[in-house]
């Protein structure tokens, strides 16, 4: 293809990032407009791709971020989005981006991972990437006493909301000194907007942000957004009813008083890491959900 181009950091372009949405929503079945629009679509998140005619063909996106291990801070380059049209499938375009974002960050990160689906497990390990197994971790739960609660559901629509939304983030803590993420922000705003808008919450006398879901007997935790340390005893019994037997986190607990118990997750997608040659990934964690490209 005479007329293929590369093109990489292109968010204010306007019609390459109309053409970049159209692909994802094709793909995914979403779209990164209104992401945009809202202004969480920032420098850390780079697609690279390929054009052919005006038209994003393919691509792969580099999210700059930094993990917390064991309350140490190091530099990591997550990928995600990694697409191709249907009509250009099986031309080596996803190889030939991959190995671009290689060559761009060498020498720049202590870890580079994504998140690959189970049909395409055989594809990065050419790059050097390694699939890690990732544990759920949760905990048996009975509330004793219903407290009195003082919790706000949040609406994501609501531009007040959302901007104490974001500020309240940008201040946070990690969620976990053994393994989280920081400068995560923006992830974390997309999936306010596309996967958890019904689900934010605001515990006023706590002063945290939580994200969850409550099924049956269950509720899933995927993010506790707060500004300092937390007694995470004292918030459950806030979010939890008699109904209550488990607690699920979606992430990896680094809490003292409770005791959780852990299991091999099994998701939908499998956790490939390249590490520097001097540092060696976590084996026993869960990725934070709600910064998960």
């Amino acid at each position: 293809m005479s007329q293929l181009r590369f093109i990489k950091d292109y968010k204010n372009n306007k019609a390459l990032r109309k053409s970049y949405c159209e692909l994802t929503n094709n793909i995914f079945g979403i779209s990164f407009e209104e992401y945009y629009q809202k202004g969480f679509w920032n420098k850390r998140y780079i697609p690279f791709s390929y054009v052919y005619e005006n038209i994003v063909i393919a691509n792969v996106s580099v999210n700059v971020l930094d993990l917390v291990i064991d309350g140490k801070k190091k530099k990591a380059i997550q990928i995600g989005t990694v697409m191709t049209h249907p009509n250009y499938r099986n031309q080596g375009l996803s190889a030939a981006l991959m190995n671009k974002v290689l060559e761009e960050y060498d020498g720049t990160y202590d870890f580079m991972y994504l998140f690959a689906n189970k049909h395409v497990l055989d594809f990065y390990p050419k790059f050097g990437f390694k699939a890690v197994n990732e544990y759920e971790f949760s905990m048996e739960f009975s509330l004793k006493e219903i407290l009195n609660t003082n919790i706000r559901k949040l609406d994501i629509t609501n531009v007040k909301d959302r901007n104490f939304i974001y500020e309240f983030v940008s201040k946070r803590v990690p969620v976990s000194q053994i393994f989280s993420t920081e400068n995560t922000q923006d992830i974390f705003m997309f999936y306010c907007l596309n996967v958890f808008s019904q689900d934010i919450y605001y515990l006023e006398h706590e002063d945290v942000i939580i994200i969850l879901k409550k099924e049956q007997e269950q509720i899933h935790i995927f993010d506790i957004v707060s500004k300092r340390e937390i007694e995470i005893q004292h918030i459950l019994t806030k979010i939890a009813d008699h109904s209550t037997k488990k607690i699920v986190f979606h992430y990896t607990p680094d809490y003292e008083n409770i005791q959780t118990e852990s299991n091999v997750f099994n998701g939908s997608e499998v956790l490939f890491v390249k590490s520097a040659s001097n540092e060696e990934f976590p084996l026993h964690i869960k990725h934070p959900i709600m910064s998960q490209a």
